[in-house]
């Protein structure tokens, strides 16, 4: 009997479609039933050839031999996992398989871990394609109902290839003559570089900044008890504030001891929508700006709701949007939802004709895959993470909202005259919380901020007179949220690649961290000068992410790409070669290195510092200190541990110091006490050990799990 070999990603995927397929008998490196074998990948398995394997002289890095430009990219089994490779190349040319569908990630890079393997397998067997948003065993059953030809997604396939081999020529190429010349590990690619070109781009803007001061003006009403702020504003340009002093001097002298007149109350009804449905890039910056998560923190986090818990659906999207087929799924997604603090919205919603608008169902605007959201499968809040949870809400939150009612609101503008100046007060009376119900902890007060009733012609008294003193603001440096804003606007890569992007200008040593603000190295400062011009603004990269998209819709073939990209390479190498300019390590230590014995740079890693050997050949790395997960018993934050061997050190920025041998005996001391955690622990052991445990109460709880 012919059997059907479904090839995933990743273990845990083929896992969960051999269970839902009835693949029972476990195999070494797949699973098999009646109908079908699963396999999976790790990832990649198969990656483009190193310049060595074209010849062995690019072993050594001379810029002589530059630039490296093989007619053909060839591509290898990648060695630490090659014994995965070899197990599906095996299942993919079994005699009884006459039929392979690929089920890895629904995306461009997905296509291309499937079809490298095929290519290197040398498979030669009908293809078909499952494209799913979510893990979950509707959502896999379905989706091998409506199983697409593979012939659909070869455009995708070939703007993956092309993506991976424009890296390739350009990354190569350009890092190893920067590297060369300048004896210095200078990381050079076609998106970091131009990410890192924004950065200092902000850095600039805020160093070259001057602040200038301005002034306003505040006067105190009341009426009954309630205070009232009228605001000055400028009868020309409506503005509060200006930058002219005397001119404010001037009117606080003149309406000293005087009376305001209101001479304008308008009221009018207002509705605010929520907002849109996350992608993954919106997920990110607010994650990043809410709880601190880097943006690869962020995507590890989805993968495992997505994955793991089949909570949530596909996070590697770029739509904010639902499809139209989604629609008859919402009222299912809700009664998923329906659990903790989501019960009151979700009652009120279930109770109503859940149903989509254009706001967030919209064919057109939906490529790949749809927004994040929820899935039908039931969420148990105790099995998640303490950081799973919170990616978890802001998902349900925005879910949940879309489908509420708008934000319902009067506000209301008073318009003030003294002495011929003008007082603006405003204020606003809520009519209906709407979506605004989801985030009543997040309720800002300006918002609800009502006024009494005010007539037009009312004298009222001035109690108090303030003078408001300010200065302008430059602009904030980039977190890892807004850098990814950044990157979006500017088309630098994809939601799928961005976060790998940022970490590796982390671990290049380009950029580093100084709480939630990201700074550009004096390292990454230097790439910047002596990296060719065009390759520093996000133009040119973006005009080529635009031509990789043109890839994957058939508009352009791939080989005119690559041929431009290797054009762009020459150009780039002979602009590196004839450059006058010079690199200088500004992070040179006088610690020798263990190896070589020349000078040792220190760098800041994400996670400490780290000594690194100035001889980019020799490439020896050493951590001096070191953040860990170990917390202060003062303060409670993270200790940092610094030096070496028995003399290692724990320090914290309040102040704390303690040996690493003092530190190991106190926690083995603590270690020895029961915490009320075991405690707990032992209770709940004993109950369960209780035979027949006869509690009506018990009875009922577990009734409720069910």
């Amino acid at each position: 009997m012919n059997k059907v070999l479904v090839l995933a990603e990743k273990p845990s995927v083929g896992r969960d479609i051999a269970r839902v397929l009835g693949c029972n008998i476990d195999r070494n490196g797949y699973l098999e039933g009646n109908k079908y074998i699963v396999t999976w990948a790790l990832g990649h398995l198969v990656t483009l050839a190193d310049p060595e394997s074209y010849n062995e002289k690019y072993k050594s890095w001379n810029i002589e031999d530059l630039p490296i430009l093989p007619k053909y990219l060839k591509t290898v089994v990648i060695k630490k996992t090659s014994k995965q490779f070899n197990i599906v190349k095996s299942q993919i040319n079994r005699n009884d398989v006459s039929e392979i569908v690929i089920a890895t990630d629904a995306g461009r890079e997905g296509e291309l871990v499937a079809r490298w393997i095929l290519e290197k397998s040398k498979a030669n067997k009908p293809l078909k394609r499952l494209w799913i948003s979510s893990n979950t065993d509707k959502a896999i059953k379905e989706g091998f109902r409506k199983l697409k030809d593979g012939k659909e997604y070869d455009n995708l396939y070939y703007s993956a290839i092309a993506r991976s081999e424009a890296d390739w020529v350009v990354g190569i190429n350009a890092t190893r003559a920067l590297t060369t010349k300048y004896n210095a590990q200078l990381s050079c690619g076609r998106v970091q570089t131009p990410t890192l070109g924004m950065i200092l781009k902000r850095e600039d803007e805020i160093r070259n900044f001057k602040a200038k001061d301005y002034y306003g003006i505040e006067i105190i009403s009341s009426k009954g008890n309630i205070n009232l702020k009228f605001k000055w504003q400028d009868c020309k340009n409506k503005s509060e504030s200006t930058f002219n002093e005397e001119k404010i001097n001037s009117i606080i002298k003149n309406i000293k001891d005087k009376k305001l007149k209101v001479v304008k109350v308008n009221e009018v009804s207002k509705k605010k929508y929520s907002p849109q449905l996350y992608d993954l890039t919106e997920l990110q910056r607010d994650a990043n700006k809410i709880f601190g998560y880097s943006a690869k923190e962020t995507l590890s986090i989805m993968q495992k709701l997505y994955e793991h818990h089949k909570v949530l659906t596909y996070p590697r999207t770029d739509s904010r949007y639902l499809t139209e087929d989604i629609v008859d799924t919402l009222k299912d997604r809700v009664k998923a939802v329906n659990v903790s603090d989501y019960t009151r919205v979700c009652t009120k919603l279930l109770k109503t004709n859940i149903k989509g608008n254009k706001s967030f169902v919209d064919n057109s605007k939906v490529s790949d895959h749809h927004a994040i959201i929820p899935t039908e499968e039931r969420v148990f809040l105790g099995d998640l993470s303490d950081k799973e949870r919170k990616i978890y809400d802001l998902v349900v939150k925005r879910f949940l909202s879309v489908l509420c009612k708008p934000y319902e609101y009067i506000q209301t503008t008073v318009i003030g005259e003294v002495e011929n100046n003008e007082f603006i007060l405003k204020g606003n009376k809520v009519i209906s919380l709407g979506w605004k119900e989801n985030y009543r902890d997040l309720e800002d007060e300006d918002e609800h901020d009502s006024i009494p009733n005010l007539h037009e012609n009312e004298i009222l008294s001035i109690d108090k007179v303030n003078k408001i003193n300010g200065k302008t603001n430059p602009p904030p440096y980039l977190s890892e949220g807004t850098l990814l804003s950044a990157m979006e606007k500017n088309n630098l890569g994809t939601v799928a690649t961005r976060a790998d992007i940022i970490e590796k200008l982390f671990n290049s040593f380009l950029i580093e961290k100084k709480g939630k603000d990201i700074h550009i190295t004096s390292k990454g400062r230097q790439l910047l000068d002596l990296a060719p011009r065009d390759l520093k603004t996000p133009e040119l990269t973006a005009k080529w992410e635009n031509k990789l998209l043109d890839i994957s819709k058939g508009i352009l073939n791939k080989d005119i790409f690559i041929k431009e990209i290797k054009e762009y390479s020459k150009n780039v190498v002979k602009e590196i070669k004839n450059s006058d300019n010079k690199f200088k390590h500004d992070n040179l230590t006088k610690n020798r290195c263990p190896e070589c014995g020349k000078y040792m740079l220190e760098v800041n890693g994400k996670k400490g510092k780290i000594l690194v050997c100035e001889d980019r050949e020799c490439n020896t790395r050493k951590v001096i200190s070191q953040v860990t997960n170990s917390r202060c018993p003062n303060c409670h934050k993270k200790l940092e541990l610094r030096g070496e061997g028995e003399g290692r050190i724990f320090v914290c920025k309040c102040g704390h110091r303690e040996k690493l041998s003092a530190f190991n005996n106190r926690k083995k001391e603590e270690k020895n006490k029961a915490s009320k955690k075991d405690i707990n622990k032992y209770l709940k052991n004993q109950n369960k050990n209780q035979d027949n445990f006869n509690n009506p109460f018990a009875e009922a709880l577990l009734k409720l799990k069910k």
